[in-house]
């Protein structure tokens, strides 16, 4: 992996705190820079009370200097889809076929983006109709990958979706230290 690989992760009051920090800490030790991004430069709360300060807002990241996002579960997705900025990052990274990572509630985000239709989406089974209103296949599986998007149901289900994510990952940039000379 020659290239530094920037990742955002959403966020907002109310995310469930392993789907936020479990994917940013496995991302940390992959090698990449995961840069936390809310409404504001703000500290938000998780379900459980583990805080996250958000590094930058949504109106100050260009995606075009990202690799991947990712979008935790909770009830912040209920909050992050009625977000134009957020939507406008989500809708850019899918045009460009950079990495979307979603788990639990996160397929709202992706619902309001616009850009479910016609893929194979897993996510809690609390929105199993949402995703397939919008035009997704859900999937009853912990963890699916359709092209760009990687998607997952629950906490139980971090291990293999970060698998997934990470493999899309050496696929697109190599593995970390490896050599692409």
């Amino acid at each position: 992996m020659n290239k530094e690989i920037k990742i955002l992760q959403l966020v907002h009051d109310a995310f469930e705190d392993l789907e936020l920090w479990y994917p940013v800490y496995r991302l940390q030790e992959y090698g990449a820079v995961v840069h936390l991004i809310g409404e504001q430069q703000d500290i938000y709360t998780g379900k459980h009370g583990v805080p996250a300060k958000a590094e930058y807002a949504f109106g100050d990241v260009n995606p075009e200097f990202y690799d991947a996002i990712l979008v935790p579960g909770g009830w912040a997705p209920d909050k992050l889809r009625r977000k134009e900025d957020v939507l406008h990052i989500i809708k850019s990274m899918d045009a460009e076929k950079k990495l979307i990572g979603t788990i639990c509630h996160g397929g709202w985000v992706l619902i309001s983006a616009g850009i479910v239709r016609g893929r194979r989406i897993t996510g809690t089974p609390a929105i199993k109709d949402d995703l397939m209103n919008a035009g997704a296949q859900w999937v009853d599986e912990p963890a699916v990958r359709d092209e760009n998007i990687i998607s997952a149901q629950r906490p139980p289900d971090l291990p293999r979706y970060m698998h997934l994510f990470i493999a899309a990952l050496n696929e697109r940039f190599g593995t970390p230290g490896a050599s692409k000379d």
